[in-house]
């Protein structure tokens, strides 16, 4: 954490702290943050030094601090819109509290309704913008931009494979409670570290990585079967030289989307360490639980390292202009300390 925060944020959705890794690394401190899954706030709080709160559900707004910046990467779930329009034309209730009520997304809108930060950035899988042939993501950019006022630049999809040797696709959105901000902003090109598995992997790995013979035989036949059938679900043996498939949450299961080739025995899957590096995780980064749960917990997370570059340009957006005044009046040019009380 950092000793003199250049703004605050919270971590909606936080699982293990991904969102937070990234922005206390830009400056940011955060002030509240909330995760349902006792495994993961375990480990949240390792890492952190505090428990975040349980059900987003159960929080009302007003417990939620004020704050410059919202981070969530909420689940992806279907919204009934059928009657939104009627509502809205007999003046009843906002859009969102119609369309989305009963959605985890509701409650990301209802407290950037209430609390009104300057930015959030929200995050979800690829498939989002044709969920339900495209009528959820509809929904979500109606909330945000008409019933909640915000001004949101063209979501991204952004590919982590430049940063971490994984692909990697996911969604964001960004966006900004003042236009201004929101014409400042352009999602930033991610830097090509040109990453290779190989370099996230570990020197030395106990036995109990390595697949049994029995499940080692059960992934060839099915990846065969299924290539009889001209499709393409199988294992994954992976190029050291590389970059992996997507760690998913169900990693645990068999490691078949990512195994690692060992010269003279079967394949390996990756260690809860290596999933972590995989991920963008630092070595500071706790493993507190058993393999099965880090391996759905490290599935589930944001890449830090992608969060990091997203948090830096809305950093610098969101600062720009009082930037630009400080070097017009010959001070020295930084960051200045935001009081979101004030907002």
């Amino acid at each position: 954490m950092t000793s003199k925060p250049k703004f605050t944020f919270i971590d909606l959705f936080a699982g293990i702290g991904g969102f937070r890794r990234a922005f206390e690394c830009v400056g940011g401190r955060c002030v509240f943050a909330c995760e349902w899954d006792e495994y993961a706030a375990d480990t949240y709080e390792a890492n952190f030094g505090h428990r975040p709160a349980g059900d987003i559900t159960r929080i009302r707004a007003d417990e939620v601090p004020h704050h410059t910046v919202l981070t969530a990467g909420f689940p992806c779930q279907g919204f009934s819109i059928a009657g939104v329009s009627k509502n809205n034309a007999l003046g009843r209730a906002h859009g969102f509290e119609h369309a989305t009520q009963g959605t985890l997304f509701f409650d990301v809108s209802r407290i950037i309704a209430r609390k009104r930060p300057r930015a959030f950035l929200l995050e979800n899988v690829r498939n989002l913008k044709h969920h339900d042939r495209g009528r959820t993501f509809a929904v979500i950019m109606q909330t945000l931009r008409e019933d909640l006022g915000y001004h949101v630049p063209e979501p991204q999809v952004i590919d982590a494979v430049t940063l971490v040797p994984q692909h990697r696709e996911r969604v964001y959105i960004v966006g900004f409670r003042d236009k201004a901000d929101a014409c400042r902003f352009d999602y930033p090109r991610m830097p090509d570290r040109k990453p290779k598995l190989r370099d996230v992997l570990e020197a030395s790995v106990d036995e109990k990585y390595t697949l049994t013979d029995r499940l080692w035989q059960y992934l060839q036949d099915y990846a065969a079967k299924h290539q009889a059938k001209g499709n393409g679900f199988g294992y994954g043996l992976s190029d050291l030289d590389g970059v992996a498939r997507t760690l998913s949450a169900r990693y645990y299961k068999d490691g078949s989307e990512i195994l690692i080739p060992q010269p003279g025995k079967n394949p390996r899957r990756l260690t809860p360490r290596e999933c972590a590096r995989l991920m963008g995780f630092s070595e500071e980064q706790r493993i507190v639980c058993s393999d099965t749960r880090a391996y759905k917990q490290f599935g589930n997370s944001v890449v830090v390292p992608v969060v990091e570059e997203l948090a830096k340009a809305m950093v610098a957006t969101l600062f720009s202009e009082a930037k630009r005044r400080r070097r017009q009046a010959g001070e020295m040019p930084q960051l200045p300390m935001f009081d979101p009380v004030s907002v």
